[in-house]
């Protein structure tokens, strides 16, 4: 923790100013090298997927099995690095690892740490962060604000490692409490605070200090931080269903992705295929997508994903389902994903007959069928179940067994739509008239 150098927010003396410098009154926010690794977000991730494929909380059998972990790449030693990981020096939290040892059942293994070992890992924490705050305090007295900051941060960055969630945003509150704080400072710890809320479940407050980071880079933080903060924002929305807006945030990053403290760059391309295969237009699909460069980088690490968004596009419904049942173990496995995973496939099926239907004015169930592989049967049981929920523009003929498109009449509908709004409009200028004569 140590290692870890704040920037400060001073103007630069030394270099000449150039026409691609940021202004010298904001510093550049932590770059993915030197920003804080706690707590580790890719160990959140880890420690969902072994959730998943643990059964619990009454459940028989696992919300991940043997074969989807195996699908989705995760290592059959997951259970025992995970606790060594925790347990041992490299995180060392007793707070995280009790909650494991109940969530897990830890403590019918042999190698699970006693609650003696634990009393004494909080001990040395007691300790260690007592030596902490003496420097803080030492700062304070023979050093300025610089050094007061740096020290204040110190104590942050430990308690987000190795301490509880509640001791963890406590000092960073601290941070935040300091006198003549920048801006740019203030989102930085506004960050790292999400990052800990995130880390332990808790998305209203994930998104709250989200918002209010948002709300001090929209007045003054640099290009870096704006950039690194819709990262931020975009997977807060994934955590609330608001998968169109994460997706127009997620695209606008794929070049310029540089917020490997919250996410990999593998799961940022995940989230970005498919939120964007979701409300993406077929154009924009193609060229930012299914084309883009950065995607098809790592296009080799998700085949699943991959072969989901090509196979939509090239109108293969027949592989679009078969790729949709490889891609729901990498939506269970992902921490942000696996809520909404439901739903995400629900959408994924509404999309995929859209698309099909938008090409016929009428079509027969055996055809429609033979296209997506399966069975009639299953076929009109879920597309009257989309239909009557309104999400299909279609009506079925069950004696002719005949699917016949309702294609909205969208010219008509913005006529319509225009008369209503403008009646609604002349109807208060005429209320402004009678006040006004009055």
């Amino acid at each position: 923790m140590g290692e870890d150098k704040m920037d400060i927010d001073t103007p630069t003396t030394t270099t000449p100013a150039t026409p691609k410098k940021k202004k010298e009154s904001v510093t550049p926010s932590a770059s993915a090298e030197t920003a804080s690794k706690y707590p580790d977000m890719a160990l959140a991730q880890s420690i969902h997927a072994l959730i998943m494929m643990t059964p619990h909380s009454g459940m028989e059998t696992p919300k991940l099995d043997a074969e989807g972990a195996k699908a989705v790449g995760i290592a059959d030693d997951l259970n025992a690095t995970i606790m060594s990981k925790v347990g041992g020096s490299e995180v060392e939290n007793p707070a995280l690892y009790k909650h494991l040892k109940t969530t897990l059942s830890w403590d019918k293994q042999s190698n699970c740490l006693s609650e003696e070992e634990l009393t004494a890992m909080e001990e040395r924490h007691t300790k260690t962060l007592e030596e902490l705050e003496a420097k803080v305090e030492e700062a304070r007295e023979n050093a300025g604000d610089m050094e007061v900051l740096e020290a204040r941060f110190d104590v942050a960055r430990f308690a987000a490692k190795s301490m509880s969630k509640e001791a963890a945003l406590e000092a960073y509150d601290k941070v935040l409490n300091l006198p003549k704080l920048s801006s740019g400072k203030t989102i930085d710890a506004l960050m790292e605070s999400a990052r800990v809320a995130s880390f332990h479940g808790d998305t209203k407050k994930n998104a709250e200090l989200i918002d209010r980071a948002a709300k001090m880079a929209a007045d003054g933080g640099d290009w870096d931080r704006r950039n690194r903060l819709k990262v931020y924002s975009a997977l807060s929305k994934l955590l609330a269903r608001d998968v169109k807006g994460a997706s127009a945030l997620l695209v606008d990053c794929i070049a310029t992705f540089s917020c490997t403290e919250l996410c990999s760059y593998t799961d940022f391309i995940v989230y970005t295929m498919i939120s964007g295969v979701l409300h993406l237009p077929r154009t924009e699909l193609k060229k930012m997508i299914i084309d883009g460069p950065e995607i098809l980088s790592v296009a080799k690490d998700i085949p699943a994903v991959s072969a989901l968004v090509n196979a939509l596009y090239d109108c293969d419904y027949k592989g679009y389902l078969h790729a949709m049942v490889d891609v729901q173990p990498v939506l269970v496995a992902d921490r942000f994903l696996q809520p909404h995973s439901g739903y995400i496939m629900r959408e994924l099926h509404v999309l995929g007959y859209k698309q099909f239907l938008d090409s016929y004015k009428s079509v027969t169930l055996e055809s429609m069928a033979s296209s997506f592989g399966v069975s009639t049967a299953f076929l009109d049981l879920q597309l009257s179940r989309f239909i009557a929920a309104g999400r299909l523009t279609a009506k079925i003929d069950k004696f002719g067994g005949v699917v016949e498109t309702n294609r909205p009449d969208l010219k008509n509908a913005q006529y319509r739509d225009m008369i209503q709004k403008g009646d609604l409009l002349l109807n208060r200028i005429q209320k402004l008239g009678r006040v006004v004569d009055l």
